[in-house]
């Protein structure tokens, strides 16, 4: 029997953990303080011990500066760091011991080891975010088995609790503490297609609770003149942030809330209604509507013109604004599904999906049925059937259920373009000329050719691309390079325009591969990501900070 899959939600405010139980329905699993998630808070309580979620949360008031949150904002970026006891630690760091701790937790639930996960991330995130949480886990002690969407991991959760209920077409709502995604998604049986996606991975409730902190700041200032601005004192802030966010809380089922805040020798009560706060933040819900929007015209160019559900996810979901923003801009009637745990649920499920396709795999190999290589689409169905079978006796359960999830076929799209830095013909002007566009199904495979600059060119320089901004541009500086290095030498006597053939690869998994050819170079270029957020030098480094550090409960 394969090692079990545990589905992790890795959020930026919140997290959790999630399996399929022996009768095949994901649950999550509650941590220490006997709650299903588990705030993505880590306290640096000394050199060597962190702690992690709620105490950690509690501590952000009287010890600031040893307790990071947010840290899902910075995973793309290589160079951020938190300093805490002397030592700098980066985003993917810090992340493994929430992974850490949730893993823990699931251990102590379940009785059994944490070694292979899933873990979620926002669909609308590019290559290095990705890498970077793939890093996290492996700095946690832990096997990746595979890195999905978060929409994608709801819809998972969704359709296989709607078993025949027929094909429809879903579109994903995903506000969370940090991100934003919206994506439309067609369910059929054995089938999840993502059609289109978009989204901010810096649009989240964090925005919503930093607009009324700043309000609560201003009143405050108003009444007490003399005492200061709490925003400009790092207590003071955090004291703010976290009435912020209970206030947002309480305004999702209440019309008022009052905050007493005291600083600096000053005191108020400042009143907040639910209007008044739905208008301090009418901006960042406007901004989910118009990538809404831009998603669903992404959606009918690739043909889908009808969303027949729409699943509000993520705790800022639970807001009546969103629902009421919806149904005003589009005519949705938004479904509350799980929101707080849909993700982790849906990332357990494709976890028993990607462990039931290891057993099913391994028994066609033992039998002679598939050689090494090879995958089970290159199996017989009988073959398949019969494995299956196998697999349903061995985890007890229905011939029809493995079946079901070990056939299930997902498909995904890229959600941003992605192209090589060219110079344009009789001129230095260089521009990039994308190979991949976002929304194109994965996976994705393009060859495109090229030519040399120069007569007897030496070498030939690729710099692979990833969209920076909503839209495709041409121009360098609006696009971040992912991967570069050269191909050559080449020897002289080729003339200019000799071609250059570029090969694009980026698998389900959505990782890049991309191979040059020249006729003079024996040996294709074939570029890997060696620099950035989860390259090899910066797993040595962090592996030997984290390796110090402990959990304290």
């Amino acid at each position: 029997m394969s090692n079990k899959v545990f589905g992790i939600d890795l959020g930026t405010t919140y997290s959790c953990i999630a399996s399929v139980d022996q009768f095949g329905r994901p649950a999550v699993h509650v941590n220490a303080d006997s709650q299903p998630t588990t705030p993505s808070v880590v306290l640096f309580d000394s050199a060597t011990d962190v702690v992690v979620g709620v105490q950690a949360k509690r501590n952000a008031r009287v010890r600031p500066d040893d307790v990071v949150s947010l840290v899902k904002r910075h995973m793309d970026d290589a160079e951020w760091r938190f300093r805490a006891n002397e030592q700098d630690y980066s985003a993917a760091a810090i992340s493994s011991q929430i992974l850490k701790s949730l893993a823990l937790d699931a251990e102590r639930a379940t009785g059994e080891k944490v070694t292979d996960v899933v873990i979620t991330v926002p669909a609308y995130t590019g290559n290095e975010f990705r890498e970077a949480t793939r890093l996290a886990g492996e700095l946690a002690g832990l096997t990746v088995v595979d890195i999905i969407n978060e929409p994608t991991a709801a819809a998972f959760a969704y359709g296989f609790a709607q078993e025949g209920s027929g094909a429809q077409t879903v579109m994903v709502y995903d506000l969370g503490g940090g991100t934003f995604d919206v994506t439309v998604i067609k369910l059929a049986e054995r089938k999840i297609q993502v059609v289109a996606t978009d989204g901010d991975h810096e649009l989240g409730g964090a925005d919503w609770d930093e607009r009324l902190a700043t309000h609560l700041s201003e009143k405050f200032v108003e009444a007490n003149p003399d005492a200061g601005d709490p925003l400009d004192d790092s207590y003071g802030a955090q004291d703010l942030i976290t009435m912020a966010e209970d206030a947002k809380q309480s305004l999702s089922t209440r019309e008022s809330y009052d905050a007493m805040i005291t600083f600096g020798g000053g005191r108020s009560v400042v009143t907040v209604t639910r209007a008044e706060y739905e208008e301090l933040t009418s901006s960042l819900l406007e901004r989910t509507m118009e990538l809404t929007a831009r998603v669903l015209e992404s959606a009918k160019t690739a043909g889908v013109d009808t969303v027949d559900t729409v699943l509000l996810v993520g705790g800022m979901a639970k807001s009546p604004a969103v629902a009421r923003a919806l149904q005003e801009r589009f005519g949705f009637e938004g479904q509350l599904s799980d929101p707080d745990m849909a993700v982790a649920k849906g990332a357990a499920i494709y976890g028993q999906k990607k462990e039931l396709e290891a057993v099913v795999t391994d028994s066609l190999r033992d039998s002679g049925k598939l050689a090494e290589g090879q995958t089970l689409a290159d199996a017989s169905a009988e073959d398949v059937n019969a494995a299956v079978a196998g697999a349903a006796a061995e985890y007890g359960l229905t011939t029809a259920a493995v079946g079901d999830i070990v056939n299930t076929e997902v498909t995904n799209v890229t959600s941003r373009g992605f192209g090589v830095r060219v110079q344009r013909e009789d001129s230095e002007e260089l521009y990039i000329e994308f190979l991949a566009h976002a929304q194109d199904p994965l996976p994705i495979s393009v060859e495109q050719s090229f030519g040399t600059v120069t007569d007897n060119q030496g070498g030939v320089n690729i710099s692979v691309y990833e969209q920076n901004t909503p839209a495709e541009s041409e121009n360098v500086g609006d696009n971040t390079v992912i991967v570069e290095g050269q191909l050559g030498p080449i020897p002289p006597g080729f003339p200019r325009g000799t071609e250059v053939r570029v090969t694009f690869e980026m698998g389900t998994d959505q990782v890049v591969t991309v191979t040059a050819r020249h006729p003079g170079v024996a040996t294709n270029l074939v570029l890997t990501k060696e620099v950035g957020a989860g390259s090899a030098a910066m797993r040595d480094e962090e592996q030997s900070k984290v390796d110090l550090l402990k959990q304290k409960v």
